[in-house]
């Protein structure tokens, strides 16, 4: 059994979002058979192709035992009239996008999802669970596409403290990547009544002119308009629902870190920000604002007060405390890629863990851990557009 892949005094955060942009979950785990190519995502409606109380995919997911399931070509999947076969992904797709539910695990861990091929204990965690409970997150992992592993990912659970430990699972494919030569072009959207919806792309960011003229269309790791990295573009305004006033089509990070400190001037009394509801991706501005009512000193206020250098001639002072969601993404598709200059140590969200604690994201491995809020946490602002 391996050791403790999470944090001083919880477990990882629930996380009501997949990211669809870039990579998703804790890590980018690569399968050594795939392709380097560049891909390009297409969206699918969720589809379940693992449920272990059911024998769909894995009959069981016990401690210390990887187990395979095929999720490209011809599969089982989960419909209102039973189990049937079906292709959700074609075969040759370089990685799925995946939502993943760990439910009553017999004793507390992780569940980590590999490629089908990878070889040895895991070292990263899509997951961390304690004993029993519904643990869900998103994750985004590379598939074999050759070998005798093509099409496959592995699944594996790591009870702590005893060899027997089991856990129900559920997994549902919401996308995948396939090689952008072979792929579709982007979802397009279109007007009107019952008309599928996509955001509008502007062009307002700084990228390849290095800060000249802010006129390129808005990308990962680009310069957005508050002079910070976008890491986050909702293509097909999936998470406006959760931003209750303004867009938030686009987030970046603040340009440089804010003063570390406690969560909040009051390290007591619970805000009711906890909840799937309040660590997805857009809630960060109303979790702040609730948290400002109360808060007049900490992290909350920190980013509340925080105002970027001029960029183009304009400083934005319109910047939250993100949620447990958008940190997440923040670690993924800015950390992970070495840019925005952050410190390997944990940063606060907005998304409490109960009243007496918060959700932290690690930026050093990527694991997500709540502790007390007199904890000095580093703070990244926020801000959308």
């Amino acid at each position: 059994m391996a050791g403790r892949l999470f944090g001083v005094r919880g477990f990882v955060a629930g996380v009501l979002v997949a990211s669809v942009i870039g990579a998703g979950g804790l890590a980018v785990v690569r399968a050594t058979g795939g392709s380097s190519s560049a891909s390009s995502y297409v969206p699918v409606t969720p589809v379940r192709v693992l449920d272990t109380r059911s024998d769909l995919g894995l009959v069981a997911v016990t401690d210390g035992v990887a187990g395979t399931l095929k999720v490209t070509g011809s599969i089982p999947t989960a419909t209102s009239g039973g189990v049937v076969n079906a292709v959700v992904v074609p075969a040759g797709a370089t990685a799925v996008v995946l939502n993943v539910t760990a439910v009553n695990p017999t004793a507390g861990g992780y569940v980590s999802l590999r490629p089908g091929d990878a070889t040895g204990a895991p070292t990263v965690s899509t997951l961390n669970v304690t004993a029993g409970g519904t643990f869900p997150n998103g994750a985004t992992i590379t598939v074999p596409t050759t070998g005798a592993h093509a099409g496959q990912i592995q699944v594996w659970y790591e009870a702590e403290y005893t060899t027997v430990g089991s856990t129900e699972l559920l997994i549902d494919i919401a996308g995948y990547y396939e090689l952008a030569s072979t792929g579709p072009a982007g979802p397009a959207g279109t007007n009107g009544t019952n008309a599928t919806v996509a955001i509008t792309q502007l062009s307002v960011c700084d990228g390849t002119d290095a800060g000249t003229v802010a006129d390129e269309l808005c990308k990962i790791g680009m310069t957005g308009p508050g002079g910070g990295l976008i890491f986050f573009v909702d293509y097909n305004d999936q998470y406006a629902s959760f931003c209750a006033t303004g867009d938030c089509n686009y987030l970046e990070a603040s340009p440089a870190n804010a003063t570390s400190g406690a969560w909040c001037s009051d390290t007591s009394t619970g805000l009711g920000l906890t909840g799937w509801d309040k660590s997805a991706v857009g809630a960060g501005r109303t979790n702040t604002t609730t948290a400002d009512t109360t808060c007049t000193t900490g992290a909350v206020q920190t980013a509340v007060d925080y105002t970027a250098p001029s960029f183009n001639g304009v400083a934005k002072d319109d910047w939250w405390l993100g949620s447990i969601g958008e940190m997440m993404l923040m670690y993924t598709n800015l950390r992970q890629a070495g840019v925005g200059g952050f410190s390997p140590v944990s940063y606060w969200s907005s998304s409490e863990y109960a009243g007496d604690g918060a959700w932290l994201q690690g930026f050093y491995l990527g694991y997500q851990t709540d502790d007390f809020k007199p904890y000095a946490g580093y703070v990244r602002p926020v801000r959308a557009f």
